[in-house]
């Protein structure tokens, strides 16, 4: 009995890791292809819901990237970043914030929540499954530091024949869920570097508010 338990025991934790490390090559090779891409454009829906607050709001995000520098729209709101500074447009309150980019703190970053499992996460395989007739891998992610994370788990959902990022699920610690789909992902497109600068002259009523 005692080496049938130390079997088992052995067993598991070999599948485990073989679990551990298909995610991580699944990863890697979808790190390596969106980090390859010189520019691109995505758009995106994103549902937030959260029961004990009310909270069900659905919009669509589009961003455009080209190395560090990026612009995106969330809905009403939009985010500038030449690669140094970062300008979050308010329409709602007409403001402005201003501060220096830190790319571990930008969760807006459009190329960041693409390639959101690079830090802080730990990754396990859970299997594979299909999103409208297309085979998908799904992996979760958990923080590796939970006191210091807003997130529960991370649920990814990715194509198994084109190696894409279609969805991916966010559980935060309060309870709200963050769907985010991907609606289109365009690679290598020309973006000139106008895209990435604030313009005061766009936004004469909007206060700045430099952080």
């Amino acid at each position: 009995m005692r080496l049938l338990f130390s079997f088992l025991i052995v067993f598991l934790s070999a599948n485990l890791y073989a679990q551990d490390t298909k995610s991580q090559a699944i990863l890697d090779k979808l790190s390596l292809k969106i980090n390859n891409y010189k520019t691109f454009y995505v758009e995106f829906s994103a549902l937030i819901k959260n029961t004990s607050t009310g909270q069900n709001d659905n919009t669509i995000g589009k961003g455009w990237v080209k190395g560090d520098k990026y612009f995106a729209t969330y809905g009403d709101n939009s985010i500038i970043s030449n690669g140094l500074k970062t300008w979050n447009i308010a329409k709602d309150d007409k403001s402005v914030y201003e501060s220096d980019s830190d790319n571990s703190e930008e969760s807006l970053n459009p190329k960041k929540i693409m390639t959101l499992w690079e830090t802080g996460f730990k990754n396990k395989y859970e299997k594979e499954s299909k999103i409208n007739a297309e085979i998908v891998h799904i992996i979760n992610l958990y923080p590796k530091d939970v006191a210091k994370s807003d997130y529960h788990t991370i649920v990814l959902y990715i194509s198994k024949t084109k190696n894409d990022l279609k969805k991916a699920i966010m559980k935060l610690k309060d309870g709200t869920i963050m769907t985010y789909t991907v609606v289109k992902l365009t690679p290598n497109l020309v973006i000139d570097d106008a895209k990435f600068i604030f313009d005061k002259k766009k936004f004469p009523d909007y206060a700045i508010i430099k952080d």
